[in-house]
């Protein structure tokens, strides 16, 4: 167990996150034949579990469990995406082991999960960072940039043509037709809605006066299910707009957003690069590792809407077989090689080991009432 002096990791071990290899989403986990590399001490308790949660994990966890049951063929491990409020919703409940969510329990959920953790508490692990890009599909149009009070009003419907001053004047000599923006937005309760609407809210001004919140707060021009969904409505309709994970853009357009003096594409570099000056959020205890992010910052270089997608667990689980493969799992999940795979996959920023061996203390905490 590591002392409490060693918390803070954020600003200190994320300053130094590995640069990511840029890829694309896949539905195939595992590339070719090839036994992927897994830790030497790896752990595979036999049986399965389920988890449920956050689609912007999707893709990484895909990776994961291809990569953990390759090594552990007696482990089964399952996972729904079917949003972070419905995985935490389904965490609290009982019904999977473990959740994933890119938001961390919010103090009513922290305790509303006690009971089902043995009264022990459950702790926000934080796995997966990646930037949300902001995503478009405009004929001719290959990448734009954008001031936050401009995303603000073009999501809020205040902006409705895509040859708007405030666009243009942006984006000198890009031909900008004279086409309806439609936005999309989540119809789940999303934690990659809640993380788009906070940094709107926080680096957006008087531009966007609502909450942050999971649920889209405003009337829906056009919404779909999970990161996918998004990604496929974005495809298939010319002047669209939307916000979605990173691995899941694909071939479409992205925005460059406004940072200070410059504009800056969504890479998994700049994106650590926010998380690195973002605190651990107070209060949490030893083992949570929940972060403030500033998505306010104009830091150069840094790109500010970002994700940090985290593994919900308990501290005590009632039964002493689910600890064991909540952690053997996860264990595989934080370890460089399975950060590496996620990364060569999705182009998430992999956690440097610095961080890792923090995350991995408070997992060796975890164990059975």
């Amino acid at each position: 167990m590591l002392p409490s002096t060693s918390r803070g990791l954020s600003a200190i071990a994320l300053a130094g996150v590995l640069a990511a290899v840029t890829g694309c989403g896949s539905d195939h986990a595992v590339r070719g034949p090839e036994r992927p590399p897994v830790p030497a001490d790896l752990e595979c308790p036999p049986g399965s579990m389920s988890g449920s949660g956050s689609s912007a994990q999707e893709n990484a966890m895909q990776v994961w469990i291809a990569g953990y049951q390759t090594a552990c063929e007696d482990s089964r491990v399952y996972y729904d995406a079917i949003g972070s409020g419905g995985g935490r919703s389904q965490f609290i409940d009982g019904a999977v082991a473990f959740a994933g969510s890119d938001t961390a329990l919010d103090p009513e959920e922290a305790a509303d999960a006690r009971p089902r953790c043995a009264d022990s508490g459950a702790v926000n692990i934080p796995a997966y960072v990646v930037p949300i890009a902001v995503a478009f599909h405009l004929e001719g149009v290959e990448s734009l940039n954008m001031s936050p009070d401009t995303i603000a009003r073009v999501f809020a419907g205040q902006i409705r043509y895509w040859d708007d001053p405030e666009i243009a004047e942006t984006n000198p000599g890009v031909p900008l037709p004279h086409t309806r923006i439609t936005p999309v937005s989540r119809s789940d309760e999303s934690g990659t809605t809640e993380n788009f609407t906070a940094y709107l809210a926080a680096a957006a001004g008087g531009a966007w006066p609502h909450e942050p919140s999971g649920q889209w707060p405003v009337p829906a021009v056009e919404a779909a299910q999970g990161n996918s969904g998004v990604a496929q409505a974005l495809e298939h309709g010319d002047g669209a707009i939307g916000y979605l994970e990173a691995s899941h853009v694909g071939d479409l357009a992205t925005v460059r957003v406004g940072v200070g003096g410059e504009f800056v594409a969504p890479e998994p570099e700049a994106a650590a690069a926010v998380v690195a000056v973002s605190p651990e959020r107070p209060g949490g205890g030893e083992h949570d590792h929940a972060l403030d992010l500033d998505y306010a910052t104009t830091e150069p270089g840094t790109y500010p809407i970002v994700l940090v997608s985290y593994e919900i667990v308990c501290l005590r689980y009632p039964d002493a077989a689910d600890a064991g493969r909540v952690t053997a799992f996860l264990h595989y999940v934080l370890s460089e090689e399975g950060q590496r795979a996620a990364a060569q996959e999705t182009g998430s920023a992999p956690l440097p080991e610095s961080m890792l061996t923090e995350l991995r203390a408070s997992l060796d905490a975890v164990g059975a009432a």
